[in-house]
Protein backbone atom coordinates (compact mmCIF):
# COMPACT_ATOMS: atom_id res chain seq x y z
CA UNK A 1 0.00 0.00 0.00
CA UNK A 2 1.58 3.41 -0.91
CA UNK A 3 1.75 6.72 1.31
CA UNK A 4 -1.33 9.08 2.13
CA UNK A 5 -0.89 12.08 0.09
CA UNK A 6 -0.78 15.67 2.26
CA UNK A 7 -2.23 18.45 1.03
CA UNK A 8 0.00 20.94 -0.63
CA UNK A 9 -1.61 24.56 0.38
CA UNK A 10 -3.73 25.38 3.27
CA UNK A 11 -7.14 25.52 1.83
CA UNK A 12 -7.59 28.73 3.98
CA UNK A 13 -4.91 31.09 3.05
CA UNK A 14 -2.93 29.05 0.07
CA UNK A 15 0.16 29.11 1.75
CA UNK A 16 2.40 25.99 1.57
CA UNK A 17 4.14 25.62 5.34
CA UNK A 18 1.86 22.97 6.24
CA UNK A 19 2.80 20.80 9.35
CA UNK A 20 1.05 17.46 10.48
CA UNK A 21 -0.98 18.36 13.46
CA UNK A 22 -0.77 16.19 16.50
CA UNK A 23 -4.93 16.12 16.63
CA UNK A 24 -4.68 12.89 15.66
CA UNK A 25 -4.80 11.08 11.61
CA UNK A 26 -5.31 13.99 8.91
CA UNK A 27 -4.77 16.78 10.95
CA UNK A 28 -2.87 19.41 9.52
CA UNK A 29 -1.37 23.23 10.70
CA UNK A 30 -0.73 25.69 8.68
CA UNK A 31 1.95 28.12 10.04
CA UNK A 32 0.94 30.99 7.59
CA UNK A 33 -2.45 31.73 8.89
CA UNK A 34 -2.53 29.92 11.93
CA UNK A 35 -5.32 27.15 11.16
CA UNK A 36 -5.73 23.98 11.33
CA UNK A 37 -7.99 21.45 9.67
CA UNK A 38 -8.65 17.77 8.99
CA UNK A 39 -8.83 15.80 5.78
CA UNK A 40 -10.79 12.92 5.24
CA UNK A 41 -11.87 10.57 3.24
CA UNK A 42 -15.43 9.95 2.77
CA UNK A 43 -16.01 7.43 0.14
CA UNK A 44 -16.10 6.76 -3.65
CA UNK A 45 -19.15 7.75 -5.58
CA UNK A 46 -21.67 5.16 -6.87
CA UNK A 47 -22.39 6.56 -10.15
CA UNK A 48 -18.72 7.53 -11.32
CA UNK A 49 -17.86 10.56 -13.73
CA UNK A 50 -20.77 10.56 -16.40
CA UNK A 51 -20.24 13.04 -19.74
CA UNK A 52 -21.71 16.03 -20.21
CA UNK A 53 -23.32 17.59 -23.17
CA UNK A 54 -20.27 19.86 -23.90
CA UNK A 55 -18.12 16.57 -23.63
CA UNK A 56 -15.95 17.32 -20.05
CA UNK A 57 -16.10 15.38 -17.22
CA UNK A 58 -18.64 15.73 -14.71
CA UNK A 59 -18.71 14.60 -11.17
Amino acid sequence: MSERAAPFYCPYCGDEDLRPSEQGHGAWECAACNRAFQLKFLGLLARGLQQNEAGGDEI
